[in-house]
């Protein structure tokens, strides 16, 4: 496991499965091949940037029910999809769902690798995104009560007096408060704390901490 990036190659032909594994290493990526949708949801997440080359068709759980499954899990990975059997219906479900691409068999190599460079350029960008939300969340954790509830009115806009009146607090209070919660959440301006409060969706949650 060299590479940044693993491929899931799911095809229930071994053929495929070996002629795919092939390709995809030849560009240095590394490839886990599975004959069935069962065998990927049984397999431990990568925990590194991966893509999935999903046949439509498969034995038991098919790949379109593989999508939606992993999609209502919010286990975010890409997909390009392969079909030797596939039609306009099918091909647009598919796009709909968040696919990358949809491959019709025999399709080109280097519709293949493109495509699962796309993927992982995704999953590379989801990975980064999280991390960058993990991060934010964990200098929300250090704030107390009070700082958070500064930090909700900050956001909004609102000027020093304004948020000592809203909290029935000082004016000298509060700019203790705000320079801390600028201090905690490593902010250089007001623009960056809206920036951070709304990657991880807030002020929805700030403020009201147990």
């Amino acid at each position: 496991m060299g590479s940044d990036g693993v491929v899931y190659v799911v095809d229930d032909d071994a053929g495929v499965r070996r002629a795919l594994g092939r390709l995809i290493r030849s560009v240095g990526l590394d490839v886990v091949a599975l004959s069935s949708a069962q065998e990927f949801l049984d397999t431990p997440p990568p925990g590194r940037p991966a893509c999935l080359v999903l046949d439509v068709r498969l034995p038991g759980l098919g790949g379109l029910d593989l999508q939606s499954r992993l999609g209502q899990g919010q286990q975010s990975i890409p997909i390009v999809f392969i079909s030797g059997h596939g039609n306009v219906p099918t091909s647009v479900r598919a796009m709909k769902g968040g696919a990358v691409d949809f491959l019709q068999k025999p399709f080109e190599d280097e519709d293949l690798l493109a495509a699962v460079q796309r993927a992982l350029a995704l999953s590379r960008q989801a990975l980064t995104d999280r991390a960058a939300r993990a991060e934010i969340e964990q200098r929300l954790d250090s704030l107390t009560r009070r700082e958070r509830e500064v930090l909700e009115l900050v956001v909004t806009g609102m000027l020093n007096k304004q948020i000592a009146a809203a909290l029935g607090a000082a004016e000298k209070t509060v700019k203790v408060h705000r320079g801390r919660v600028m201090h905690k959440m490593r902010a250089g301006s007001v623009a960056d704390l809206v920036r951070m409060t709304e990657n991880v969706g807030l002020p929805g949650r700030v403020g009201h901490p147990a």
